[in-house]
């Protein structure tokens, strides 16, 4: 068992100082950050102001996804109700921007905050429930936000939904390219700060309940506080990507939070791999795209508008399974376990 470590820091020796990744985890996640916001930054001169809107997208369902990881694949909770997050984060951003004239990154804040607080407060009861009966409870969140807007029309404009105001950009930078910008940045933040809070003692603490509760407790860990604070960090992360959401929908309306969308963010997480951050940007990729190469295949072909509503769910349902045949840890845990090979047979 010692082989692997042993032979990992052989190579890591062998390689200059200058190669070498820094051993501080915050200086590592922001070198990542850094170098992955300079390609990103490159992309999005390079592409049309469409595939820029594309990019915002990918930027908030990134953020979503990181979120419902944490829950789900660290922490060991199943969540059905992630896009009802999202959509008390809009609709708390969206109020925001709304009444009132302040900078950004308060309403988002306000959002993140909001979110992260009835997550909370969803997480409490949830500490006594497992499995099916633990999903059940965040489905009915999921179906119970929908009708919310229409009982107070009054504060969240019922079915017409709350118009945003896109962001101004500075200077001469493109609507579209400016929207992918601040989204693409919030997401690389986000994953800096759930990354260092996986590695802090929290994150530690989580596996340990999530791999065996009772030696956790026996140890001094309360599971029943890790498991609400891990609903709320998830909730939190779900509230940003809906103030990003609102931003780049351009309106907050129950018709955007439907059941689906928790769905479509779980099997984002499933395909990207479930427990790893850089698995959310695979499963964002696959939220994006599938659908567009679907409505692309069904144009092409000409099939029935009952046939092409249909073709995205069963293509999703395909690649699932797929994934799960051939790499159960999701695309970024096979690409993880395809290095160590090429690692190991190097040495």
């Amino acid at each position: 068992m010692s082989l692997p470590t042993h032979a990992h820091a052989t190579r890591q020796s062998r390689l200059p100082r200058l190669f070498r990744l820094p051993d501080q985890p915050l200086v590592r996640h922001l070198l990542f950050a850094v170098v992955g916001g300079g390609l990103l930054f490159w992309l999005t001169l390079v592409v049309s102001p469409f595939d820029n809107t594309e990019l915002a997208e990918i930027g908030w369902y990134v953020i979503a996804i990181a979120g419902l990881s944490v829950l789900t694949g660290v922490s060991g909770q199943i969540s059905l109700g992630q896009g009802a997050f999202v959509a008390i984060g809009a609709y708390g951003a969206g109020v925001m921007m709304e009444h009132f004239d302040l900078p950004l990154v308060v309403p988002l804040l306000v959002g993140v905050a909001v979110a992260a607080a009835v997550g909370a407060l969803i997480g409490m009861p949830a500490t006594r429930l497992r499995g099916p009966y633990l999903a059940a409870v965040t489905l009915a969140l999921a179906l119970a936000v929908q009708d919310i807007p229409a009982k107070f029309s009054s504060v969240f404009n019922g079915d017409q939904g709350i118009i945003i105001n896109p962001p101004t950009p500075p200077g001469s930078v493109p609507p579209e390219r400016w929207l992918a910008w601040i989204t693409l940045f919030g997401a690389l933040v986000t994953m800096v700060v759930l990354a260092n809070f996986l590695r802090s003692r929290f994150g530690r603490q989580l596996r340990a309940v999530r791999d065996d509760e009772i030696a956790a407790a026996a140890s001094g860990l309360n599971p029943a506080r890790l498991r609400v604070l891990a609903f709320a960090v998830s909730a939190g992360a779900a509230g940003l990507a809906g103030g990003f959401f609102a931003l780049w929908a351009g309106i907050v309306s129950p018709d955007s939070f439907t059941l689906f969308l928790s769905i479509q963010l779980l099997a984002g997480m499933v395909i990207g791999g479930s427990g790893t951050l850089a698995g959310a940007w695979w499963g964002a990729l696959a939220l994006v795209f599938v659908p567009e190469w679907t409505m692309s295949f069904s144009g092409h072909f000409n099939l029935a508008s009952s046939i092409s509503a249909n073709l995205q769910n069963a293509v999703f349902g395909l690649l699932i399974i797929v994934i799960m045949m051939v790499a159960p840890s999701g695309i970024q845990g096979w690409l993880i376990a395809l290095g160590t090979w090429i690692r190991l047979a190097d040495l």
